[in-house]
């Protein structure tokens, strides 16, 4: 019916609430306590480890049980996954200590972008393909920073069911760079992929909560692929189509 509003995907049934209240206080709570030893820790470390703690413990308490498979990524590695939900980035950071590249509608948000600047996040504008040149340049830069980094090249979330076109600009950023290994990574969150994909319409405040009432645990396998050959990394449309490439061929088998 024009006009009509569309009934939401997810509903949250009444015992739900309290659960997402304990979970929203859990994660208060530890974010009081990682901020203070994010700073303390500062001083100490060029590269501070709190984040992935804080990243790892907040999938934890948001029911994200996590396993890996296949060969363990270097401490430099760039990172292309497929992108089903908000989860992903916790479970990268929180196995990887990576930090990640986002889009700038983030960093509009105080908070957020405070947050996010902590793990050195890369904001980029993908909509602005004036800005490329200066996007690429900035993922050079968290590249030789951060050593591990992490693109979602679909440039958005899926269902999980497959995986759209890779978007290949900032590969620009490792064409040619054989130092670092290009890991293709297959997040498989399984049967119940439906239940915790962000996709359509839904807000994401919806879908958070709605993650958040769950009983059971949302069991997500992280498939490291092997890193892409040679032959491949001289060009980005090269190296965006083998990624896709490994990540369907491990989906399929």
């Amino acid at each position: 019916m024009t006009g009509a509003t569309p009934a939401p995907r997810h509903r949250i049934a009444a015992w739900g609430w309290p659960l997402v209240a304990l979970r929203l206080l859990a994660m208060l709570a530890l974010l009081v306590l990682c901020v203070a030893l994010y700073y303390l820790a500062a001083p100490f470390s060029a590269r501070n480890p709190v984040p992935r703690l804080f990243l790892r413990t907040l999938g934890a308490i948001s029911g994200l049980r996590v396993t890996t498979r296949g060969p363990a990524p270097a401490p430099r590695t760039f990172f292309l996954a497929n992108h089903v939900s908000w989860l992903d980035i916790l479970a990268m950071a929180g196995r990887t200590g990576s930090a990640f590249v986002a889009h700038d509608g983030l960093a509009q948000i105080g908070p957020l972008r405070w947050l996010c600047a902590l793990n050195d996040t890369v904001f980029v504008a993908r909509h602005e393909r004036r800005t490329v040149a200066a996007q690429v340049e900035q993922v050079r830069r968290a590249l030789a920073e951060t050593g591990a980094l992490t693109i979602f090249p679909e440039g958005t979330t899926s269902d999980g069911t497959g995986t759209l076109a890779f978007k290949s600009s900032l590969l620009s950023a490792i064409e040619g760079e054989d130092a670092i290994p290009v890991q293709p990574v297959w997040l498989d969150y399984g049967p119940g992929t439906k239940d915790v994909a962000w996709v359509g319409d839904e807000p994401g405040l919806d879908n958070a909560l709605a993650i958040l009432a769950r009983l059971r645990p949302v069991d997500l396998t992280i498939h490291f692929l092997p890193p892409l050959p040679p032959e491949v990394r001289d060009d980005r449309k090269r190296m965006a189509m083998a990624a896709r490439e490994a990540i369907e061929t491990a989906r399929s088998t």
